[in-house]
């Protein structure tokens, strides 16, 4: 068993080895009243919600969204067979402190029994398990070593090629030691929020 620190936010962790990828998004009654649409360089993904396990997850990203916020940012960290994080405004303009930046405030965990697989949308935090605010990561693999200690809030019903793109970019050494950094920069060109029939 290899253990790899892995960095969500701004702490570092011990993981398990890490599964291998699935070929296919499992379904986990994602709530389809609305979803996100994610338009990145690399094509769109759409995520389903879990309202039912993270109302207030949920609602903050949806108003995040809608408001903009995550449009013109970048998946700034790339970990291969593990994830890919975005939300960081400061990925907008490669900023060097990027991975550190938020919204100005955070939420609340809201742990929950959903399971951290491929496809699975989760909030990134630092040590303090209250400490999230824009960041997210998407896994491209089981991460079940994460289950009840990240909020996961919904799951990629459509894209799941798009992530594999955006999972398989080169990556380099970035300022923590970890090979994590694109070498190539994976815009997020807008996330909008959308009723899910219109999004089919």
């Amino acid at each position: 068993m290899k253990s790899l620190p892995l960095l969500l936010s701004t702490v570092f962790f011990a993981a398990a080895s890490l599964a291998t990828a699935q070929t296919q998004t499992p379904s986990m009654n994602a709530s389809l009243d609305e979803v996100a649409v994610i338009q990145t360089d690399a094509g769109e993904m759409i995520v389903a919600f879990w309202p039912e396990v993270a109302p207030k997850t949920v609602e903050n990203f949806k108003k995040l969204a809608k408001q903009g916020f995550y449009d013109g940012t970048a998946f700034h960290r790339i970990v291969k067979g593990f994830m890919i994080q975005g939300g960081d405004p400061l990925s907008k303009n490669d900023d060097p402190r990027v991975g550190t930046g938020g919204p100005g405030y955070q939420i609340k965990a809201e742990f929950n029994a959903k399971p951290h697989v491929r496809g699975v949308i989760s909030m990134a935090r630092s040590a303090d398990p209250n400490s999230a605010g824009s960041q997210f990561f998407i896994c491209l693999a089981d991460a079940r070593f994460l289950d009840r200690q990240y909020t996961a809030f919904g799951q990629l019903v459509k894209g799941d090629e798009v992530l594999g793109k955006i999972g398989d970019t080169p990556t380099t050494v970035g300022g923590g030691g970890e090979k994590s950094r694109p070498v190539t920069r994976v815009g997020v060109k807008s996330i909008k929020i959308v009723p899910a029939a219109s999004a089919k």
